[in-house]
């Protein structure tokens, strides 16, 4: 296929194509502007920020992979213009960028539709200096585009699985040049490096995961860690699930509690279960799964620290199980707060999310069977002894409670986690290096 017979294809499906951005908006909530100028490329008035740095996150989790890039650039005194795909990458971008917004160093922007026109629209307003795309956003127009407007175009933390490769290589010509049209690519791994070549990508070099380069709020670190000191019990967190993954969790929470109920105890004197859905449009959902099994929990928004010290949020969990995070922006509190984590997206065929937050709070981290988006990350993880890998929510919550007994092996884990992370940063530097070169 070559970019003429794909832009007669994405036009000949462009009302399927907006119906179903539109009804996946829906599902999700808030605000994704589907049918806005921007994603046609019309800004009216609006005034751009001059030779900015372009960086595109689509959605939550990339945009919290490109933070410390982002500040990097921003701490350099450059102007960054930062667009998304999806409501949740921008909600993110905005709370994280909250300062360098109010002061005119960085704008936000959706993404434009990957039509000449359009895209061509965009390069014309914004003018970017260089475009930096986050770990697999190619679309042949975009760079094409690109390339006409005279844009060096970067692809950072790359990662591009065997699917992925096969998916390229069907689209045959398209791709090939989109990818060779690319200034640099910077790849997580050997492996994804090899297959972007395959793809048609040159210039690949592997810099890492700027996931590594995490830089956590000092703040929420030391507020998750006194919320623990005042609860006088352990915390076993179950992080970004995904639907379809709750039930089970809860079902092996339920098991454990009776477990105790035999022995006329109850989990509740020892252990707090934070359960933290990674799209808050399910906060609700899961709210109603936990209260059909009865079990004692309480949700993250009913306790507003608002004049509440943390010792009174403590007391107020004192009798509660299962502790629902329906809240955005916190996993650094709830992983400070926290004796293991347990990482969802992969216990479904989801492909995983990020453990490395985990990981850099020194806490032993318990990952499923699906995790080809973090595929090498988590093979060094387990070989390093950071983490353990089990095939089922029930296995899982019975591997962390072993843990909360063993604190040897805790111990081992956490301190091999810490040593993993550190090893491993420096992605965000080696693009950096490159980007500053440019004239």
């Amino acid at each position: 296929m070559n970019r003429f017979s794909y832009t007669f294809l994405i036009r000949l499906l462009s009302p399927a194509l907006l119906v179903w951005m539109g009804l996946r908006a829906r599902r999700s909530g808030g605000h994704w502007g589907v049918m806005s100028d921007a994603r046609f490329g019309r800004y009216g008035a609006h005034k751009p920020l001059r030779q900015a740095i372009w960086v595109h996150a689509v959605s939550l989790g990339e945009t919290r992979a490109v933070q410390p890039f982002v500040q990097a650039l921003l701490d350099q005194g450059k102007p960054v213009l930062l667009t998304h795909m999806t409501a949740t990458g921008r909600e993110e971008g905005a709370r994280a960028f909250q300062q360098a917004i109010q002061a005119g160093q960085l704008q936000q922007q959706w993404l434009p539709y990957d039509f000449p026109g359009v895209v061509k629209r965009f390069f014309a307003h914004y003018q970017p200096k260089a475009g930096v795309l986050m770990e697999r956003e190619v679309w042949p127009n975009l760079i094409a585009a690109s390339r006409a407007a005279g844009t060096p175009m970067f692809l950072v933390s790359a990662r591009f699985s065997d699917q992925s490769l096969r998916q390229a290589l069907r689209l045959g010509q398209v791709m090939r040049q989109a990818y060779r049209s690319l200034h640099a690519v910077y790849a997580q791994t050997l492996q994804d490096a090899q297959r972007l070549e395959q793809a048609g990508a040159e210039a690949v070099r592997v810099s890492g995961n700027f996931k590594f380069d995490v830089a956590l709020s000092p703040s929420q670190i030391r507020q998750g860690r006194e919320f623990a000191e005042h609860l006088q019990r352990k915390v076993v967190v179950i992080a970004s699930t995904r639907d379809g993954e709750e039930w089970p969790f809860i079902q092996a929470i339920y098991k454990q509690e009776k477990r105790r109920q035999a022995r006329g105890e109850s989990l509740a004197d020892s252990v707090l279960f934070c359960i933290v859905p990674r799209h808050p449009q399910r906060f609700n959902q899961v709210a109603d799964l936990i209260a059909e099994t009865g079990l004692p929990y309480l949700r993250r928004s009913a306790l507003a620290e608002k004049g509440r010290s943390l010792a009174v949020v403590a007391r107020a969990c004192q009798s509660t199980l299962i502790l629902l995070g329906d809240s955005l922006g916190e996993m650094p509190r709830y992983y400070a707060a926290s004796n293991v984590a347990i990482v969802g997206g992969s216990f479904e065929k989801f492909g995983g999310q990020n453990f490395i937050e985990a990981c850099a709070v020194g806490i032993p981290v318990i990952v499923g069977p699906y995790t080809r988006n973090f595929q090498q990350a988590v093979t060094d993880a387990v070989a390093e002894g950071a983490a353990l890998r089990v095939s089922s929510p029930e296995q899982a919550i019975d591997q962390a409670m072993g843990l909360l007994k063993d604190a040897t092996t805790h111990s081992r884990m956490g301190e091999a986690g810490l040593h993993w992370v550190q090893k491993h940063k420096g992605a965000v530097a080696r693009v950096l290096t490159a980007l500053n070169k440019l004239q």
